[in-house]
């Protein structure tokens, strides 16, 4: 596993140096500010695993990553559109560890960035030469969809965190479907249709995008617990004090009972709460054994993931395989 793990992460550096160089080529013209800002977070972090998704579902259908690129360079500018949106809504103040968009260059400037960014997507895929017209025709429109449903998952988002009551894990699992995993699926769908490929090859890409999508949502939620603060860059517990209503949170809450349930329901949503005490909720969680309960949850989908890619054989099958192993296992 130790091997497949760093075969996967040089892939992925080695693909992201590729999609870097094609996606700032893009992103320029006038004014600058705008496009500057749009490049912002590009520049300061960010694995590309969409776009090396994009990459790897296009190759295992013996494409190439030429064909990929500019798929690949769109959904991560859609990718870096919702992530300035998001913030904005959520009035988030740091990101990869550095400012965020609009705190950096002003709300304004932040909404036209992500505008920018949303536009120039379908502009790179809809105006390549090199592919053929339904090709483009496909790319837009699968990421068309995917960006509504984006916004349905954000909307499901908003309306779970006003609402009183506690989501079930169903209504949990279809919000991030949209919110998370719709990209996922349309990463892998569209490195798919940039192999020209047929339309059954499509969709198993896209089942293997969706459930490793969910995994990785799920773990990420989870990380949002109990993960380490110097390696997150995020306070201990931060979800929990957010009021962020997470799987993790979700089981906890239902599986506790007594004080302890007392002791997290009072940090959830608690902005005011202490240090000690949200530490201390964090410790309850920790030791109700959600971590096991969540990663089992995440290997189904993991699981579910592996039976859509059980016709290929390959290198880029290897890669992928590895990808959603590191997203299961990850702890930061």
């Amino acid at each position: 596993m130790g091997a497949q793990k760093i075969m996967s992460f040089n892939s992925i550096s080695k693909n992201a140096k590729k999609v870097n160089s094609f996606l700032l080529s893009c992103l320029h013209g006038n004014p600058e500010e705008i496009y500057e800002a749009a490049s912002y977070l590009i520049e300061h972090g960010g694995k590309r695993l969409r776009p090396f998704m994009v990459i790897k579902s296009c190759e295992i259908l013996g494409g190439d990553i030429k064909q990929a690129l500019p798929a690949a360079a769109a959904i991560e500018m859609v990718h870096n559109f919702t992530l300035i949106h998001d913030d904005i809504m959520d009035n988030d103040e740091m990101r990869h560890g550095v400012p965020t968009t609009h705190t950096k260059f002003g709300i304004p400037v932040g909404i036209l960035a992500g505008d920018v960014l949303f536009s120039k997507a379908f502009e790179t895929i809809s105006h390549d030469s090199k592919m053929p017209k339904d090709v483009r025709l496909r790319l837009v429109s699968n990421l068309a969809k995917a960006c509504s449903e984006v916004c349905e998952g954000q909307a499901l988002d908003i309306m779970m965190a006003q609402s009183k009551k506690t989501p079930t894990e169903k209504q949990y699992i279809e919000m991030i479907e949209k919110k998370t995993s719709a990209l996922f699926a349309t990463a892998c769908a569209m490195g798919a249709i940039s192999a020209n490929t047929k339309s059954k090859d499509v969709a198993n890409l896209s089942s293997f995008g969706i459930n490793l999508g969910v995994a990785f949502q799920i773990v990420d939620d989870l990380i949002g617990i109990i993960g380490d603060p110097k390696v997150t860059k995020k306070p201990v517990g931060n979800d929990l004090r957010e009021g962020k209503k997470s799987l993790p949170i979700l089981l906890a809450i239902n599986k506790a009972s007594g004080q302890k349930k007392k002791t997290i329901l009072n940090a959830f949503g608690n902005s005011t709460i202490s240090k000690k005490e949200l530490e201390n909720a964090v410790k309850i969680i920790s030791s109700m054994g959600i971590e096991n309960s969540v990663r089992k949850k995440a290997l189904q989908y993991s699981n579910a993931a592996k039976k859509s890619l059980s016709s290929y054989k390959g290198s880029a099958k290897n890669e992928l395989l590895s990808l959603l192993d590191f997203v299961v296992e990850r702890s930061q």
